[in-house]
């Protein structure tokens, strides 16, 4: 149907007054929709909704609660268009802006636009019609911004928008409810804030964010932060890249959860997501994060990829505890790290980490590559504890040590506040792992590192390192899993306190006499106790050890060969690395067979194919295995573990 335009002017109130009783009879008759404009916002009323429009002292309108000036009003047309309730859009166009808003919600938005850039107040403090209300942007501007206030948690959908603000945030929330911003599906949409400005992020809410949506989100940080909320953040299915920031990628307070999604962070000046407290006291989680303030990173779904380069940056870091485990969908994380060592506090080195918790982590499942290049740097790096009950984790420490001791640092003291070691995992706390599979390589230091007690009991793990490559502070048992501990300038497994070897399959490899393959702290009064498992030494069992299941042993053997041991009904096929002790220990429930120079097909892969477990194992030479009763001095200078 032909719209019907009616222009309004100071000096027509009588001209008004009937043009607007026609209206109403217009709507009413022909279930139309009552479009009134004031600027550049135009406000749509379907007949079926209107009801009475009160008309009043010649100089105001009210119609579905929102009251208008009459002078204020630009026109007022009538057409067939269909209005969605609780729906607001804004339409962004080079220096302009518009807005249309669904007259149920008319009442309770009020929109101010100075060109491109768009302020709305909402007012309801609760639902409307039984819903939220959506704000819809699509468009480019070069020079605008989305900014809302209000009481009332509300939805922010994307359909295509591509916004700059040179002067603040691209979106700037002050609402401190919750605020969902959804990319539709099928949409790209490129977020931009300004230099040199007062935001806090190019997007920045008051409020929870729940990022969300099928389609693409850019999001370009010039001040300080990409995205930056006063509260939690959750992310779900959307894509959402943040291609550069000043300060950290994603920063929120109480938790952070990733339930699915791909994400993308690079080119940040800090760390790529950080997560705080928002408070001084420390909820923990809570039953479906209800009041939650814990500082906790979930990460149960999704791609996450995280690129930094800043000096002691982090890829993840959370003030509480860090989760990795797969929920509705699988988890995949890829963080790199190149940033060396922040030396801006010389009494408080700050060291680079992909992953780095003040409290503990948690990883229970997922697809984990985490590479630290950075000098001094980590690839996990705990405050608290660090247990591991799934996944597939391969971390790698590349970087050079920093400090004075920079040459392995074994020697000096690990207490120094002038150096830091690039260690591929360490905790302060205690380590217990259960499952999983890990990889870990650190080229100039300690593999995996614990402040407290080490505890494996199921999983495999291979660590190759140039200092120890598995060490405990504290005692170190094995009870069950694969654990492969290969040091080129160390040993294999260390204990500073005593060394348990219950169950599972051990493979430890020294870099040859002094060193052991597995160590235990004697000159502190401690010791090896090796009651049951499978153990293979290259380069022997430290001194004086507690030996309750039968060892042997062979005296020499080859370098880069394959051998095969058999305990009972298992076969173990193990390669020997280019680097190893003076001999070969073994010990099973039963006497093994060792053979030497066996050729190996098939099987399951072990100690990241180091190893194989029911290969067929063909040829080779059975090597000749004594008794073993003794041990070996071990463990560098002053014997084993001394040199703590």
């Amino acid at each position: 149907m032909q719209a019907k335009l009616i222009y309004f002017s100071m000096n027509m109130t009588r001209k008004i007054y009937t043009t607007i009783i026609a209206l109403m009879l217009t709507i009413v008759a022909c279930g139309q929709t009552l479009n009134v404009k004031v600027g550049s916002v135009v406000y749509q009323f379907p007949s079926a909704q209107t009801g009475e429009m009160t008309y009043a002292d010649g100089k105001t309108v009210t119609i579905m609660g929102k009251t208008f000036t009459l002078t204020d009003i630009t026109e007022m047309t009538v057409d067939d268009s269909e209005v969605t309730n609780n729906a607001v859009s804004i339409s962004y166009e080079g220096t302009s802006a518009s807005v249309t808003v669904a007259g149920n919600v008319a009442q309770y938005v009020t929109p101010t636009v100075n060109g491109a850039h768009v302020t709305i107040l909402q007012s309801n403090t609760d639902a409307v019609d039984g819903d939220e209300i959506t704000y819809t942007l699509s468009g480019t501007s070069t020079d605008g911004e989305f900014a809302l206030g209000g009481s009332y948690k509300c939805s922010v959908a994307l359909a295509g928008v591509t916004l700059t603000n040179p002067s603040g945030a691209a979106i700037y929330i002050t609402n401190g409810k919750r605020i969902q911003i959804s990319a539709k599906k099928n949409t790209i949409n490129t977020l931009t804030d300004g230099a040199n400005g007062e935001q806090k992020g190019c997007i920045y809410s008051k409020g929870q964010i729940q990022l969300q949506g099928n389609g693409t989100l850019n999001v370009v940080g010039k001040t300080k932060h990409g995205i930056k909320s006063g509260d939690y953040i959750e992310v779900k299915n959307l894509t959402l890249n943040i291609t550069s920031a000043v300060g950290d990628g994603i920063s929120c307070n109480e938790y952070f959860l990733m339930e699915s999604g791909n994400v993308s962070i690079s080119g940040v000046g800090d760390d790529g997501i950080q997560c705080d407290l928002d408070g001084t006291t420390n909820t923990g989680e809570t039953t479906n994060h209800e009041d939650e303030d814990s500082g906790n990173i979930y990460i149960q779904g999704g791609t996450l990829t995280i690129a930094t380069t800043a000096v002691g940056s982090k890829g993840i870091k959370a003030t509480g505890t860090l989760f990795v485990n797969e929920s509705s969908s699988s988890t995949t994380l890829n963080v790199t790290n190149s940033g060396g060592v922040d030396t801006s506090d010389s009494t408080d080195l700050a060291g680079s980490a992909c992953l780095k918790s003040d409290i503990a982590i948690n990883i229970a499942g997922g697809t984990l590559t985490l590479t630290n290049t950075g000098q001094g740097g980590r690839a996990i790096n705990s405050d608290g504890t660090l247990t591991i009950s799934g996944g597939t984790i391969t971390a790698k420490a590349q970087g050079s040590n920093y400090g004075s001791s920079s040459g392995g640092g074994r020697w000096g003291s690990t207490t120094s506040s002038s150096h830091k070691y690039a260690k591929g995992v360490k905790a302060d706390g205690n380590i217990v792992i259960t499952g999983g599979t890990m990889i870990i390589t650190s080229a100039n230091h300690e593999g995996l590192e614990s402040k407290g007690t080490i505890d494996i009991s199921g999983g495999e793990i291979y660590v190759q390192a140039s200092d120890d490559a598995i060490n405990a502070a504290s005692h170190l048992t094995v009870s069950g899993g694969y654990v492969c501990g290969y040091s080129t300038g160390n040993d294999g497994l260390d204990s500073n306190g005593n060394m348990y070897i219950k169950g599972g399959v051990v493979y430890a490899i020294c870099s040859g006499s002094p060193e052991v393959g597995l160590d235990a702290n004697t000159e502190g009064g401690y010791k090896l106790y090796l009651t049951g498992g499978t153990v293979i030494a290259i380069g022997g069992l430290e001194n004086n050890s507690s030996l309750q299941q039968a060892c042997y042993n062979a005296s020499s053997w080859s370098k880069s060969t394959w051998y095969a041991i058999t305990v009972g009904q298992e076969t173990i096929a193990f390669k020997t690395p280019s680097s190893g002790g003076s001999g070969i220990v073994v010990s099973g429930s039963t006497q093994p067979t060792l053979k030497s120079s066996v050729s190996v097909s098939g099987g399951t892969s072990i100690f990241n194919g180091m190893g194989y477990l029911n290969a067929t194992v063909s040829n080779g030479s059975t090597v000749s295995l004594s008794s073993y009763t003794g041990g070996n001095s071990g463990g560098g200078p002053g014997g084993g573990g001394g040199r703590w």
